[in-house]
């Protein structure tokens, strides 16, 4: 097919970012945008917008469903040690199948970004685009400083089950005070803050894209997977894609900006000639820019602890079966349908030995979720081998609650590379989980801290007991509840929790690390931007929904050259610093 072209800012990836900034750049007239997005319609869903359902969604035509390369020091209990990534690949992106939990990081994670040469991403310079995002629904923190109404993103407060308030009396008696997990200090208690409203799944589809669809001079296209941008003499000049079989070269007079997330963000950008020149030559790809692409990868990996209770609190397989809890979502999208199961948080810093940071170092999950018999063949896709799924069902009650550790800040760091350079192939993911022991003595103090919530009164008012994971041949030769022996759990259990990221790590023009700019624009490439979790200088503190949000906002104004946040900025120009 010939070349089209057009005046066109091209936006690769209809996801967490790229579908604020298709909304945000179409709000002005004299531009016309294409976003491109490589799969389908959420609506073609039902499932989507069911937050209990995320479980359903995985695996599915709307999942990317990547898997790690076979890792050396962790994923054990996993078919050949190798870690299940799943991707959105819809209309919103990722936001379209994740547990829907709104967390901003912590006002430190920015501040060392800044401090590390990224001008203009500091705390102070973030918080006016979470403003932006927000139409602030809890009615205690609608007028806060920190908060903001009026958005296109709706944030409510999930808390279903009676767990709920054990779970803040077990904190409360360890001493953490009830906090806004997005408001001063994160450090503490605090039910989950959520993208859902009026029972539903809020993606960035249906927040930022459904209101505007009609704009005309926006253009959706799905089913277009992009395998290629184009450059000449430096310059992002379009892109070659696929679309109902047929090849396709659009060529652009405007930008082009890559919004395809943490996996297949680098993986475009090798396809395209930007990235390591070895790895470029070694698969016959014309070098046009020598930069870090796939390097310097962080995610946050999470372990878990099960508790048995005396008696059925939590939303269990039986209970989803419920006519009862059935007809009521139907009716009035209220009930356990309601929540992804997560209903609290606590977030704290480490205090092993050389960790001092001003940011929390793990965070602890309340999942009101029973993984019972039918929830562990049928639930979320970990890829555990069939026969420790067994082992596991073995113990798997429809009376328990669970709480996950996750590791906020790894030191363990890994990469993205490509395999194939044929598109559709999927890339080399070697994320290197626990390669780095200061991981696994963040985790084992995670975990000395929820035994101790255990023991708090109000979790012995249910009978809290814990539900180990040691089988035969499964961590059993090690002293129960030394440190070897949660290490061996770990390094057998511990999974994604979904949050790649720098893989196209921002820096100052001199850092060798960097892939683009404080302005996000590949260094070196004109006319072409990074804008997704990619681009984060490290991981944020806590889910990373949120902060791609943020980016995606934040970007548009430095592509339109305007400032879009001065009235939230006069907002919190009080706030202590």
């Amino acid at each position: 097919m010939d070349a089209v072209t057009s005046d066109y800012s091209y936006t690769l990836g209809a996801g967490s970012a790229g579908a604020v900034i298709a909304n945000r750049l179409s709000e002005d007239d004299n531009v016309t945008v294409l976003l491109l997005e490589a799969g389908g319609s959420e609506l073609d869903h039902n499932y989507i917008k069911v937050p209990l359902a995320t479980p359903l969604l995985q695996e599915t035509d709307i999942d990317w469903s990547y898997y790690t390369i076979p890792q050396k020091a962790s994923c054990k209990a996993m078919k050949e040690q190798r870690s299940y990534w799943p991707r959105g690949r819809v209309l919103g992106g990722t936001s379209s199948i994740n547990h829907m939990v709104y967390i901003r990081g912590s006002r430190h994670d920015y501040d060392q970004w800044e401090k590390e040469g990224v001008v203009g991403w500091g705390y102070t310079d973030v918080l006016p685009y979470f403003l932006k995002i927000e139409d602030m629904k809890i009615v205690q923190l609608s007028n806060s400083t920190y908060h903001s109404t009026g958005g296109y993103l709706p944030i409510t407060e999930s808390k279903v089950t009676t767990l709920s308030n054990f779970y803040q009396r077990a904190a409360e008696e360890l001493g953490y005070k009830a906090v806004d997990q997005n408001g001063e200090d994160m450090i503490g208690f605090s039910y989950v803050q959520s993208n859902i409203f009026g029972g539903e799944r809020f993606s960035t589809s249906t927040a930022y894209i459904r209101p505007i669809i009609n704009r005309l001079n926006l253009h959706i296209s799905t089913n277009s997977f992009v395998t290629k941008i184009l450059i000449t003499n430096k310059t992002a000049r379009g892109i070659e894609m696929i679309k109902n079989g047929q090849k396709r070269t659009l060529l652009a007079r405007k930008e082009v900006i890559l919004s395809a997330g943490a996996v297949n963000s680098p993986q475009l950008l090798m396809l395209s000639g930007i990235g390591p020149r070895e790895h470029l030559v070694e698969h016959k790809i014309e070098v046009h820019a020598d930069l870090p692409v796939g390097e310097n990868m962080e995610d946050h990996p999470m372990f878990f602890m099960k508790y048995n209770t005396k008696e059925d609190l939590s939303v269990s397989v039986k209970s989803t079966q419920s006519w009862w809890n059935m007809l009521q979502y139907y009716l009035t999208r209220g009930g356990i349908f309601s929540f992804s199961g997560m209903e609290a948080m606590i977030f704290d810093k480490s205090r092993v030995k050389d960790t001092h940071t001003l940011y929390p170092d793990y965070q602890l999950m309340f999942f009101s979720i029973a993984l019972d018999k039918a929830s562990l063949e049928n639930g979320l896709p970990l890829n555990y081998n069939n026969s420790v799924v067994k082992l596991a069902q073995t113990r798997a009650f429809s009376n328990e609650f669970t709480i996950t550790q996750i590791l906020l800040h790894p030191n363990s760091t890994g990469s993205i590379k490509l395999k194939s350079k044929d598109p559709f192939v999927h890339p080399v993911i070697d994320p290197n989980y626990l390669s780095n022991h200061h991981d696994i003595d963040i985790f084992i103090e995670a975990i000395r801290k929820t035994q101790e919530l255990a023991k708090s009164k109000a979790l012995r008012e249910l009978d809290a007991t814990l539900n180990r994971v040691d089988f035969p041949g499964i961590c059993d030769e090690e002293e129960f509840d030394s440190d070897t022996y949660w290490e061996c759990l770990i390094r057998h259990y511990a999974v994604t929790v979904y949050h790649p990221s720098c893989t196209c790590r921002m820096g100052d023009k001199d850092d060798p690390t960097a892939v683009v700019d404080s302005k996000l624009r590949v260094k070196g490439i004109a006319n072409l931007r990074v804008a997704d979790a990619s681009v984060m200088r490290h991981v944020t503190s806590g889910n990373t929904n949120s902060p791609s949000i943020m980016i995606g906002e934040k970007a548009a104004d430095l592509i339109r050259g305007k400032d879009t946040v001065i009235t939230f900025r006069k907002q919190i120009k009080h706030l202590k610093p």
